[in-house]
């Protein structure tokens, strides 16, 4: 059986695509505890490289991510985790996919090209 090799690397990346739409949501990591509660509860857990402690998605925002499939990569050290996004945004800035900006290879400015659902200062208002 293949599993994530978390003896080669502490962290994986693991990447978040919409199940229905194929939209790539966030690229985030996951350590054995992450990757375990993930199986065991069916909803994705990362690990915060920022907080230094799992991030179990949705947790403040409530925009969880339910699993749907778990695909390994070819050397076991990278996920794909398609997932069910409760709620309209995965991306902690309040758009639908942390990949809401467009670089101009020719040099140009960065264009946002994705619209904000929620604001961030009042879903992640301190309380």
């Amino acid at each position: 059986m293949i599993r994530p090799d978390f003896q080669k690397h502490e962290l994986i990346p693991v990447i978040a695509q919409d199940a229905k739409t194929g939209d790539v949501l966030m690229l985030a990591y996951m350590n054995q505890q992450a990757y375990n509660e993930t199986l065991q509860t069916g909803r994705v857990c990362y690990f915060s490289r920022s907080r230094n402690r799992l991030w179990r998605k949705g947790e403040e925002s409530g925009n969880v991510q339910e699993v749907r499939e778990i695909l390994i990569d070819c050397d076991a050290d990278t996920l794909l985790i398609k997932v069910n996004q409760i709620g309209d945004a995965a991306c902690h800035e309040g758009y639908r996919s942390c990949f809401f900006r467009k670089i101009d290879p020719a040099g140009g400015p960065t264009t946002t090209v994705g619209n904000r659902v929620f604001d961030p200062a009042e879903v992640y208002k301190k309380k």
